[in-house]
């Protein structure tokens, strides 16, 4: 308890430190590029075009989805992975990115992932924007349903910045974590239905399995504000698993930053 105190105590006074790192780690992310901020949309377009094609052209795959076309089925789904598979990554090493804030500053360290997914989840909130306006574009504009869009990515931020202080506390004691983290984010993408439908899976015990995995359940969140018009309500099995692992989560993060939170700095010295 004594733990949860503190990291909640260092999120309120450090508070506006919190957003102009946040504001500072975005800069930087795309300082010195001749195109600037506009690498925060042409990398994730380039690969969403890859994908389309890959599917809907060579392997001829892409079949509509509800209704609609499988390219917005694609991007619904795709574009929140963007800052899933950062926070998988980035997340997990910044700690290590920004050790002199830990070693030379004394900055909170619960903290720092805490800024660094806040950077990430604003160049997020630009890509959805963009997708919302894709849609309208294409002649399917949003019903009722995008409502809930705010409670996705609202738990979509609360896991992925649990995660990446989970991540970061031991990546920062050893590297090894962090690869092995990296070695994991392409087996999390092929197996959490971003680029398949998981409703089509016919072995029930398989489909269940999956529909465990906490980025399935998002993804298939923001394609239901999207695309398949279901409520968060009417999938009371996938929020409770979901709320179980998220739970499970916190508490690990917990108990890792209260063994390590002493060490961390020698060992970034």
């Amino acid at each position: 308890m004594h733990s949860i105190v503190e990291i909640l105590k260092d999120h309120i006074q450090y508070r506006q430190q919190i957003f102009k790192l946040a504001k500072a780690d975005l800069i930087k992310t795309y300082r010195g590029a001749a195109l600037g901020w506009a690498w925060a949309i042409i990398k994730p377009a380039v690969t969403i075009f890859v994908y389309w094609f890959a599917f809907s052209i060579g392997l001829r795959a892409g079949k509509d989805v509800n209704g609609y076309p499988f390219f917005l089925w694609l991007i619904s789904g795709v574009v929140p992975w963007f800052y899933m598979s950062d926070m998988l990554t980035g997340g997990t090493e910044s700690i290590r990115k920004y050790s002199y804030l830990v070693t030379k500053m004394k900055f909170p360290v619960s903290t720092i992932p805490t800024f660094v997914s806040i950077s990430k989840f604003m160049v997020h909130i630009i890509l959805l924007t963009i997708v919302l306006l894709i849609f309208i574009g294409m002649g399917y504009f949003p019903d009722l349903y995008i409502l809930q869009l705010p409670f996705y990515m609202l738990l979509n931020f609360i896991f992925f910045t649990t995660f990446a202080l989970f991540s970061s506390l031991l990546a920062s004691m050893s590297k090894d974590f962090a690869n092995l983290v990296k070695s994991f984010v392409t087996a999390v993408f092929w197996l959490s239905g971003i680029i398949f439908n998981i409703n089509t899976i016919s072995i029930p015990w398989l489909k269940s399995l999956l529909m465990i995995n906490p980025v399935t359940f998002l993804i298939e969140g923001y394609r239901n504000c999207f695309i398949n018009q279901v409520w968060f309500w009417e999938q009371p099995k996938r929020l409770m698993y979901f709320g179980i692992i998220l739970l499970v989560l916190i508490i690990l993060a917990i108990w890792t930053y209260r063994r390590l939170r002493k060490e961390i700095p020698d060992v970034l010295n």
